[in-house]
């Protein structure tokens, strides 16, 4: 692949004047970093949840503040399909994984304009798969190829597509061996040299926890200089790999950096997070507020805003009349829009006595478990008039039902960030929630939403007889709708936060090479 062939065009040339943009007002940096994230999932082509969606945020917002963003993400069949046109960007290139030799391909969107420019890495055998991680719940046994490939070969990428980027910005444990491939591969260490790598954990739930013979797999063994760092604790760990490599590491709310760092929080990686200590760092995820805003939003009944608040009434008129409910303005819909697994809390709602003998509706939309579909659906049968359930997820189904909502449900057991609540808050729905991770830094209890602390059905129901206390005193009920839509959960502020780990990641790149 030619260098001078097939370098990405930067955006046109900026001023360090303030560039006037619909949804962002910015001052343009006066040296544009050339930031390159490597994912597993971008919003606009693949996702699974969050992760997709905020990394595209933030290389979204670093794109309007005048930095040349590339993402490097999978070629999987879904994307594929749904390319509008996808254009090589130059012949095949050979890269070893272990005893194996594979071929990969580089591509583009040329259908795609503006924002971040998005690579493709293409090897067919690896991700021209019905799923991106596994068939239903069984994980692809050779994930660790999978993405060991994908890793090497979007560095390679890297070097050869855009000029010598200011950061590398790696995500999940899918990239953890980002920040190892860097400095064992003399091609990629002189390549990169005084480039920084950033790791972001979105959650540390899923760590790519392999059994040891993965290492040997990958061409790893006990003589291999990254031995250390990749052995986590007879098992290797991708994770453990990618936050113990890099430069910097950060996740997704300042509460769950708190929160990893302990016993309890850290998923069995306390010490090694611990062991980073001020490279260690936490920055909340935003929300699109193009794409979330109710004044605007293409996919609900009746627009409204924080100061007329009656198109929101049809909204839940025409949700209550989507799932077969009532139509009933009397009682509040409490809605929860999530992937339907143990981590969101379903476990204390099932228990609740509350959901089970209220006046009042609840919503549920998303899929997952099935142990958890089957105990919804059977609680839908207990109570017809009060519980509907929906498993087909689309993002326009999601956007009616948080414009509906009266209430969102959040009871999560862990939340390293979440966007939902902040999309509810943006639209007139306070949120009831557990106080832990990235819960508690975007609800604000009793003005907001409703918090509680242990993980039990008493306290979930506590919280519960909160909100129904204060749906019933409607003139309270519509001050603390109006507060939640005054918060700003956009990019803007997260965006500059990052731009601050980006230089301190540098610091340490320089201080230890």
């Amino acid at each position: 692949m030619s260098t001078s062939a097939h370098h990405l065009a930067a955006p046109a040339a900026t001023s360090a004047r303030v560039r006037a943009t619909a949804s962002m007002r910015e001052t343009v940096p006066a040296e544009a970093r050339w930031v390159v994230h490597l994912t597993a999932e971008y919003g606009a082509y693949a996702r699974t949840g969050g992760l997709g969606e905020a990394v595209e945020g933030l290389a979204r917002a670093q794109a309007r503040a005048g930095h040349h963003v590339v993402v490097f993400l999978p070629l999987y069949a879904p994307v594929r399909s749904g390319a509008r046109d996808l254009r090589s960007l130059g012949r095949a290139r050979h890269f070893t994984v272990g005893s194996r030799l594979e071929s990969v391909r580089y591509f583009r969107d040329a259908g795609h304009r503006g924002g971040p420019h998005v690579v493709f890495v293409d090897a067919p055998a690896y991700f021209d798969r019905p799923e991106l991680y596994g068939d239903g719940d069984a994980a692809y046994p050779d994930n660790h190829r999978r993405f060991a490939l994908f890793s090497l070969a979007a560095l390679h990428g890297a070097s050869h597509l855009a000029p010598r980027p200011t950061v590398l910005h790696a995500h999940d444990w899918h990239t953890g061996l980002v920040p190892v491939y860097l400095r064992a591969d003399p091609r990629l260490a002189a390549a990169f040299a005084d480039t920084p790598v950033v790791f972001s954990v979105h959650n540390a739930g899923y760590q790519g926890d392999f059994p040891e013979s993965a290492m040997a797999d990958l061409g790893f063994d006990s003589g291999s200089s990254a031995i250390d760092r990749l052995d986590g604790g007879g098992r290797f760990n991708l994770l453990k790999t990618g936050i113990t490599a890099s430069d910097a590491v950060v996740t997704v709310s300042a509460a769950h950096a708190a929160e990893l760092v302990t016993e309890v929080g850290g998923f069995g990686l306390h010490s090694d997070f611990r062991a980073l200590g001020r490279r260690l760092s936490g920055v909340r995820n935003g929300i699109d507020r193009s794409t979330w805003n109710p004044a605007t939003d293409p996919h609900i009944g009746g627009n409204f805003s924080r100061d007329d608040l009656s198109g929101k009434v049809v909204c839940k008129d025409a949700l209550q009349a989507e799932y077969a409910l009532p139509r009933r303005a009397d009682v509040p819909v409490f809605v929860m829009s999530t992937r339907l697994v143990t981590q969101k809390g379903l476990d204390l709602i099932l228990r609740s006595e509350r959901v089970r003998s209220a006046d009042a509706q609840f919503v549920f939309l998303g899929r997952g478990e099935r142990r958890l579909h089957d105990a919804l659906a059977a609680l839908v049968g207990e109570r017809p008039a009060n519980v509907a359930v929906q498993f087909a997820f689309t993002d326009a189904r999601e956007h009616r039902a948080v414009a509906g909502a009266d209430f969102l449900l959040m009871p999560s057991l862990y939340e390293p960030c979440g966007l939902t609540q902040m999309r509810a808050q943006r639209y007139g729905a306070p949120v009831v929630a557990r106080d832990v991770g990235g819960l508690r830094d975007t609800v604000d209890d009793g003005e907001t939403g409703f918090m509680f602390t242990d993980y039990d059905e008493r306290a979930f129901d506590g919280a519960l007889g909160r909100a129904l206390a204060a749906f019933a005193d409607g003139e309270a009920y519509r001050a603390m709708q109006r507060h939640a839509m005054m918060r700003d959960f956009g990019w803007d502020h997260p965006a500059r936060q990052y731009a601050r780990v980006y230089d301190a990641a540098a610091r340490q790149a320089a201080a230890v090479r």
